[in-house]
């Protein structure tokens, strides 16, 4: 029986040493980001501030009491959903959904064409669920950096995630899709509260967890909000007078780190992998953390290593030096095989077009996608502990979602373990994966909205 080899070679670990962020690192992560976090809050330091900590205009919780039927819209990528909620009882919720794909030529085409598509694609589900005649309450969580000016009025800041549709930025895309909604002249939908995904995961975990307070989301980006102290939501302008206590605020973490302050923590790979994106010296966190970008990062390190005759020497693959080609669900896949198998490790590999007939191949692919997702799992930590740090609280829920935390086999794992490590002693919380904050949280917003305009 042949010893599997166990010891990774010093210039395997040399190129990804510095994925492998110290403890002290992290609590610099965590210094430096709460002090962004207040420049965000701070009405005099927001224009100049990199975490923007937008107003939600969200300032009531699920109490569990919301019934009814609502509509919500799900836009984040490039797939997007039209939901039905019927909220019948706190444990009782019918939801039903249809997806719909975004075609990638209207990703960059006019922003009209893409409200367009989206009120057709809710006027082909309203006839198929048979709610033409009915004015339904909607509610549209929108999953890139937006500035809201209400509940109902959302300005896009800026297109993430490869989007760029020109005429949206800067525009109020509420506005955008009612206009829409109206050119069909079919559709009787009132929309009452715009939203982000982080905010929707924050609801639909509050609904049932009575003490969540944060929503993260760990998918293809990343960001999160919280619930923040009205009168510490300076941008909100009745933050001294407002007679609720709280606001969640939408910090649009992504984008930490673009005046520098991450230079610490960055790889020249990062810079590769930034360089080459849609939108270069933006989202730097995000960048570390979310799945669009870890799977090109191993990439960078294999043609790297590869070029060395390091890894898979004396092989080529026409798949491995095409970027994006390494796809972030084969970190998850590679990672879940145990100790000593490398099973999905070898599917990987010969998805990719190389032989990899090397154990010490399969165990240096393994390292390296390990470095990268626990770099990802440790900044994300970093993240969270800032922020319940800054609500300073002893117990904590956080309503967690995205594809990364999902699938990936040992994430969940990470954050419990590097949260714990950073946080001060005696501080109690739970990480709840999100029962679809989008669309559950979205209807929960739209529940409270109506509720609040009835009550005035």
């Amino acid at each position: 029986m042949s010893v599997v080899p166990t010891t990774i070679a010093p210039e395997v670990e040399a190129a990804v040493a510095g994925f492998m962020l110290t403890q002290a690192q992290m609590t610099e992560v965590v210094e430096r980001m709460t002090k962004e976090i207040k420049m965000g809050l701070a009405r005099d330091t927001h224009p100049r501030a990199v975490i923007k900590c937008f107003v939600s205009y969200v300032q009531d919780l699920p109490t569990g009491k919301e019934r009814g039927k609502y509509l919500a819209l799900d836009l984040g990528g490039s797939n997007f959903r039209v939901l039905l909620v019927d909220l019948k009882s706190n444990t009782d919720i019918d939801i039903v959904s249809k997806s719909f794909v975004i075609a990638s030529s209207m990703l960059s085409g006019p922003g009209k064409d893409l409200f367009d598509f989206i009120a057709n694609c809710l006027a082909d589900f309203c006839k198929e669920q048979r709610l033409q005649g009915e004015a339904i309450p909607l509610g549209f969580t929108f999953s890139f950096p937006l500035q809201q000016q209400g509940l109902t009025k959302g300005i896009l800041v800026t297109w993430t995630k490869g989007f760029s549709c020109e005429g949206v930025v800067g525009k109020n895309v509420v506005a955008l899709l009612q206009e829409a909604i109206e050119r069909r002249g079919d559709l009787k939908i009132n929309i009452v509260a715009i939203l982000n995904d982080t905010v929707g995961t924050l609801m639909s975990c509050a609904f049932t967890s009575r003490n969540c307070r944060i929503g993260l989301i760990v998918g293809t980006g990343s960001n999160a909000c919280y619930v923040e102290k009205t009168v510490n939501a300076e941008c909100f302008e009745n933050y001294q007078t407002s007679p609720k206590p709280h606001m969640i605020i939408n910090a649009e973490w992504g984008a930490f780190g673009d005046n520098g302050v991450l230079d610490f923590v960055r790889t020249p790979y990062d810079r590769i992998v930034d360089k080459v994106t849609p939108n270069p010296g933006k989202q730097t966190f995000e960048k570390c953390i979310s799945g669009m970008y870890m799977g090109e990062l191993v990439r960078l390190v294999l043609v790297d290593l590869m070029a060395k005759g390091l890894i898979f020497a004396g092989e080529r693959s026409e798949k491995i030096q095409t970027q994006w080609n390494f796809q972030t669900s084969y970190l998850s896949d590679i990672e879940s095989d145990s100790p000593g198998d490398f099973r999905n490790c070898s599917k990987v590999i010969n998805q990719l077009g190389l032989v990899g007939n090397h154990v010490r191949d399969k165990l240096h692919l393994r390292y390296i996608c390990e470095a990268v997702s626990s770099r990802s799992a440790k900044l994300c930590s970093c993240g969270l502990v800032t922020l319940i740090n800054k609500m300073n609280i002893n117990d904590v829920s956080v309503g967690i979602d995205g594809s990364v935390y999902r699938f990936h086999p040992r994430y969940h794992d990470l954050l419990m373990f590097h949260m714990t490590k950073l946080l001060r002693p005696g501080i109690k919380f739970e990480l709840l994966e999100s029962d679809d904050g989008s669309g559950k949280g979205a209807a929960l917003i739209a529940a409270t909205a109506v509720q609040n305009q009835a009550s005035k």
